[in-house]
């Protein structure tokens, strides 16, 4: 599902955001509920360039949080209450962003698992979170992606949650 949202990008990079699991639902500016098949149920929450995956018990958000100090590590495992996280920044050179962002829209925008903002002003501004078709058995899994454009910085994530 492809939106369009209605309010200024937050001029932000990779550099501000950080992982938070658990904690309140954040004001949203879009929410897209999926039941999966003979799964849980997973809210993708779009709260402009962030994202907020609620699973369960499970919250799970990437964003420039109040308060805390900008953290988004490379991996976070944790074994015991299996979850699983990773994180990568990407910079393109050249028109590399664009492409890739181009490419994601079109890959997504039919995707009934997938939920992608697009921000007034710039096509290249984009929250994307799509839930994985295809999770090692036993588990769910989703990928995010937050382009910044005024950075050059494509940020992907992947989470796998045991069921």
């Amino acid at each position: 599902m492809l939106v369009t949202l209605h309010t200024p990008y937050v001029d932000t990079s990779a550099a501000d955001l950080t992982l938070a699991i658990g904690g309140p639902e954040r004001p949203a500016l879009h929410v897209r509920e999926l039941t999966l098949p003979g799964g849980p149920t997973l809210r993708l929450r779009l709260l402009g360039a962030s994202h907020q995956v609620i699973c369960g018990d499970l919250t799970e958000t990437v964003a420039c949080l109040p308060g805390r100090p900008p953290h988004l590590p490379g991996t976070l495992h944790d074994d015991a209450a299996g979850y699983r996280f990773t994180a990568t920044v990407l910079r393109p050179v050249g028109d590399g962003l664009r492409a890739r962002v181009a490419a994601l829209r079109a890959a997504l925008a039919d995707d009934p698992y997938a939920l992608v903002g697009v921000f007034p002003g710039d096509l290249d501004a984009v929250t994307a979170l799509s839930v994985r078709p295809d999770p090692p058995a036993g588990t769910v899994a989703w990928r995010t992606w937050h382009a910044y454009p005024q950075t050059n910085e494509l940020v992907l994530t992947e989470t796998v949650v045991a069921l």
